[in-house]
């Protein structure tokens, strides 16, 4: 795609069109509290958002106008800034207590703030952990979007809970898990990196 883009497809278009997307789904994901057909809306901007998000760099490196630095830092301050937009969204909805969609987005925050400390400090930048990075991220998201079009609970245990708040829940856990684990990993690798003399 990004080899067959035409030329006024540039990436900091893409990174706009990520950017909007992802502001116009938090935007369509508090407006479904009036409307349940709003969250169509939210996943078609989903997946924009992906299409933005995952094209800009790509379509960077094929036309050799990678700028590292600006790169780096307007991607990640863009998703920073668009997690919270979605959060804030998904927290007015309806469809998850506020408690949740705060503690997802905490969890965002504090996974992606160890993430650039590592990159500066161990020259590694990791987009994944495990099995699960953005993609895979989005695609549970729209699975869940679409079961809330259907019916906004779930029953587990033989308990009627809020779909979004048990997965929530789930991924603000694995995020706080996953970032006491790498800071952990983290730190003693630079521990023994650079040992005291």
């Amino acid at each position: 795609m990004a080899e067959r883009a035409p030329r006024w497809v540039t990436s900091d278009r893409l990174t706009v069109l990520g950017f909007s997307a992802q502001f116009a789904a938090g935007m369509s994901y508090a407006l479904s509290r009036y409307d349940r057909r709003f969250l169509l809306l939210a996943i078609t901007c989903v997946a924009l958002n992906w299409l933005g998000d995952s094209m800009d760099g790509t379509l960077a490196r094929v036309r050799h106008q990678q700028r590292p630095r600006y790169g780096f830092y307007v991607d990640h301050i863009v998703d920073i800034l668009g997690a919270t937009a979605l959060m804030c969204g998904l927290g007015l909805s309806g469809f998850v207590h506020w408690q949740i969609a705060i503690a997802i987005l905490v969890g965002f925050l504090l996974l992606a703030g160890e993430s650039y400390l590592a990159t500066y400090t161990l020259s590694r930048f990791e987009l994944s952990q495990g099995i699960f990075g953005p993609t895979e991220i989005r695609i549970l998201l729209i699975i869940g979007t679409l079961a809330l079009v259907r019916s906004p609970y779930a029953t587990i245990f033989g308990h009627r809970m809020m779909l979004f708040d048990v997965g929530g829940t789930i991924a603000a856990a694995c995020m706080f898990l996953t970032t006491v684990v790498l800071a952990v990993k983290h730190t003693v690798q630079l521990y023994r990196e650079e040992p005291l003399a």
